[in-house]
C-alpha cells in the first residue's frame, strides 16, 4: 500500500474519532484493526455521534503487514497489544510515530521499534465509547497535545497539531509534553483504580469523600515518581495534579468534590474506560501501566504502597471476569 498521511492503529473510540476527523477534512488516513472491525468500517464507515453527528469512509487494514510507509502513526490501541503490534509494522516507513495510551511505557515502545527521533510525545484529553452497533460515541473534545520528548521546539509537532485542530480535534503542539504525560497519567492511574473498584460513574467518585481521599493519596503517591524522575506535574489536565500533592487532604477532596460536581452537569454519564472494558469482558490495561508504574518505583527504590496494594486488586479484578 501506498505511503500515508495518517496510519492509525486501533480503531476503537479515540483511534476511530481521529481517523473519521482526519480523513472528513482531506487527508490520507489509513486505520490498521482487527478483521472484524475493518469489515465493520469498510461496510459502514467511521460513524460519529454524540458530540458531532458525521459517518467517513476510510482505508482499513487488518494485515499490518501490507502497510508500507507512513508520514504519522498513531498509536490508539490497548496497550497490552502494543509490543506484538509494533513489532508488525517495524518494516513500515514511518515519519514519526505517537501515542496516545494511557501509561509511561508507550514511549519507550515507539522508540525501541522505530528509534527515539522518531517519537513523539502525546496525550489526549478526549473521551468516547465503541458502542455495540459500531457507531463512537463522542463525549469529550478537550485538547489532544503533542511535543518533542526533549523539551525543543518542532515543526513536525506544529504540523500534526494543526492538521487535527483544523479537522475540528482540539489539538495544540507544547513544549513540555512529558510533564503533561506524567500529569494526565497521575490523574489516569487513581481515577482508573477507582472506577474499577466502585464501577461507578467517573462523578460519584470524586464527590464521595471517602473515594476521594484515596484518589488523593494514590495521585501523591504518582506525584512521587515523578519527582524521583525528575518531572514536575503541573495543574493542566483533567485534575489539578500538582495542586493535590501540595495540598492538604480537606483541600484536595474539596478540590475533587468541585470538579464532581460540575462532571455531574457537563458528563453525567461519563465512564472511564477502564469501566466500559470491564463491564464489557474486556482486558484491563494493568502491566503496562500500574505495574510498569511500580516497576520504575522499584528501580529507585521508592516505596508506594497504597499503589503497590491496589495493584494486585485490580489485577485480580481482571483474571476474576474469566472465571
Amino acid at each position: 500500500m501506498a505511503k500515508v498521511e495518517f496510519a492509525i492503529l486501533g480503531a476503537g473510540a479515540i483511534g476511530s474519532i481521529l481517523g473519521a476527523h482526519l480523513a472528513r477534512s482531506g487527508h490520507s488516513v489509513l486505520m490498521l484493526a482487527r478483521a472484524r472491525r475493518a469489515q465493520q468500517i469498510g461496510r459502514d464507515g467511521l460513524a460519529i455521534t454524540g458530540l458531532t453527528e458525521f459517518s467517513q469512509a476510510v482505508q482499513t487494514l487488518s494485515d499490518p503487514a501490507q502497510l508500507q510507509a507512513a508520514e504519522v502513526l498513531i498509536v490508539a490501541t490497548k496497550t497490552y497489544v502494543t509490543a506484538p503490534a509494533l513489532a508488525a509494522l517495524r518494516h513500515a516507513d514511518i515519519g514519526v510515530g505517537l501515542s496516545i495510551q494511557n501509561g509511561m511505557m508507550k514511549d519507550e515502545l515507539l522508540a525501541d521499534a522505530f528509534g527515539s527521533t522518531r517519537v513523539l510525545g502525546a496525550l489526549a484529553n478526549l473521551s468516547g465509547e465503541l458502542l455495540a452497533s459500531g457507531k463512537v460515541l463522542f463525549t469529550r473534545n478537550s485538547r489532544l497535545t503533542v511535543g518533542e520528548l526533549d523539551g525543543s521546539d518542532s515543526a513536525r509537532a506544529q504540523r500534526i497539531a494543526a492538521a487535527l485542530e483544523t479537522s475540528g480535534i482540539r489539538a495544540v503542539a507544547d513544549r513540555d509534553i512529558l510533564a503533561l504525560e506524567w500529569s494526565k497519567f497521575a490523574a489516569w492511574a487513581p481515577m482508573m483504580i477507582l472506577s474499577v473498584t466502585t464501577r461507578a460513574l467517573t462523578w460519584k467518585f470524586l464527590l464521595d469523600p471517602g473515594a476521594a481521599l484515596v484518589l488523593v493519596r494514590l495521585v501523591r503517591e504518582v506525584g512521587a515518581l515523578a519527582a524521583a524522575r525528575h518531572v514536575q506535574l503541573s495543574d493542566s489536565g483533567v485534575l489539578p495534579v500538582a495542586t493535590i500533592c501540595q495540598s492538604s487532604d480537606a483541600d484536595a477532596v474539596a478540590a475533587l468534590a468541585a470538579i464532581g460536581r460540575e462532571m455531574r452537569s457537563s458528563a453525567p454519564l461519563h465512564r472511564m474506560s477502564t469501566l466500559q472494558d470491564l463491564e464489557a469482558g474486556r482486558p484491563l490495561e494493568i502491566e503496562e501501566t500500574l505495574g510498569h508504574a511500580l516497576r520504575m518505583a522499584d528501580a529507585v527504590a521508592l516505596d508506594l504502597p497504597l499503589l503497590g496494594g491496589c495493584y494486585p486488586l485490580v489485577a485480580g479484578i481482571d483474571r476474576m471476569q474469566g472465571m
